[in-house]
């Protein structure tokens, strides 16, 4: 009698990269890349907080991501509200993947990595150090920059670059919010910014 066929299922070893992205940075996308390197999916998460201002609207965060994530394999695009943990749950992600760029981002990463580890036993913390030459660059400070007027064309997709410029000039901010909204992640923080 012939021996039963083993069924063989391959496990999809699945990240995300929280953050609000306001704007998205060349710094983001060299994190977003090498963790794709990593992980057989990478689920680019931007979280919606109403509490919190943002110069563009998650819809146009979202666009940015796709776009500029466009070339980047095995990378999707996605939104949430709530706890990351629980957005982790939903879509089968068993990592977390932040971006340091100094040692001030691991102390503030840290405490929330252990938080999440207590929500979601399951979910692991992975941090990426940032690459050296773009470990001054954060979301923050590209706006700030732009608003004075200097070139950003280093920093950010050429898209971005127009979009952020059209948008201060206009002095339109989205009014909505990204980031975090339980306190267990930090889409707008050190790492993510």
């Amino acid at each position: 009698m012939p021996e039963p066929r083993k069924v063989i299922r391959k496990v999809i070893r699945r990240a995300v990269c929280p953050g609000s992205f306001d704007p998205v940075t060349l710094g983001h996308l060299d994190v977003i890349g090498r963790a794709a390197g990593l992980f057989d999916e990478v689920l680019v998460a931007v979280g919606t907080n109403p509490s919190k201002s943002r110069l563009f609207s998650p819809e146009e965060r979202l666009e940015m991501l796709r776009r500029a994530c466009a070339d980047i394999e095995g990378v999707r695009v996605a939104s949430f509200s709530g706890l990351l943990t629980d957005f982790c749950t939903a879509n089968d992600v068993h990592a977390i993947v932040k971006g340091l760029r100094a040692g001030t981002d691991f102390d503030y990463e840290l405490p929330m990595a252990h938080m999440n580890a207590s929500l979601a036993p399951g979910v692991e913390t992975v941090y990426l150090p940032t690459s050296a030459g773009w470990s001054f660059v954060s979301s923050s400070l590209v706006k700030e920059v732009a608003g004075f007027g200097g070139d950003i064309s280093r920093f950010v997709p050429d898209f971005v670059r127009e979009a952020l410029i059209g948008r201060l000039t206009s002095g339109d901010a989205a009014g909505d919010t990204t980031g975090d909204t339980t306190g267990n992640t930090r889409g707008d923080g050190p790492a993510a910014d």
